[in-house]
C-alpha cells in the first residue's frame, strides 16, 4: 500500500463513525457546512498557523463512489484542514522524532444529513498531548463549545 493510499484509509476512517469513533473528537456545530469550515479556518489562522491544505474528502468520496462500485452516500460534505505548528511540532519530535508521523495536523468538518461536526483524530498519549490539546482548542473555539 502506498502512503497515499494508507493517509486515504486514516483520512476515511476518521468519518466511519462507528468503528473509529473512540478515535476521533467531535464537537457538533450548530449552523451549516460552509459555516463550520469558515469558523474552523479562522480558529486556524487565529492561532498564527497556516493552513497547507484543505482536502475535500466528501467531494472526492460523493465523485467516485460509481467508479468503486458503491451508491452509498457517506457525506453531504467533508473536508480536512491540514497544518502544522513549528513550535509544537518542534517540541513534541526533539522529544521523538518519529512523532512526525502524526504532522501534518487536521481537523475536520463534516455533513452527514444535516448534521454538522468539527473534530480531530486523537492522538498518542506523551508528548502529543500538546498537539491534541491545539487541537481541542481550535475544534472547540470553532465550535463555539
Amino acid at each position: 500500500m502506498t502512503k497515499f493510499g494508507f493517509a486515504a484509509i486514516v483520512a476515511l476512517g476518521l468519518g466511519s463513525g462507528a468503528t473509529l469513533a473512540q478515535d476521533a473528537t467531535t464537537y457538533p456545530f450548530d449552523g451549516t457546512f460552509d459555516d463550520a469550515a469558515f469558523a474552523v479556518e479562522n480558529a486556524i489562522v487565529g492561532q498564527g498557523l497556516v493552513i497547507d491544505y484543505r482536502s475535500h474528502v466528501g467531494e472526492m468520496l460523493n465523485r467516485t463512489g460509481a467508479d468503486v462500485g458503491s451508491d452509498v452516500k457517506i457525506f453531504d460534505a467533508a473536508d480536512v484542514f491540514l497544518f502544522c505548528s513549528a513550535v509544537v511540532s518542534r517540541k513534541v519530535m526533539e522529544a521523538d522524532p518519529m512523532n512526525i508521523a502524526h504532522c501534518p495536523y487536521g481537523i475536520f468538518v463534516t455533513d452527514k444529513a444535516g448534521e454538522v461536526q468539527i473534530g480531530y483524530r486523537n492522538l498518542p498519549d506523551g508528548p502529543m498531548e500538546e498537539v491534541e490539546a491545539l487541537l481541542d482548542s481550535i475544534a472547540r473555539e470553532a465550535a463555539g463549545s
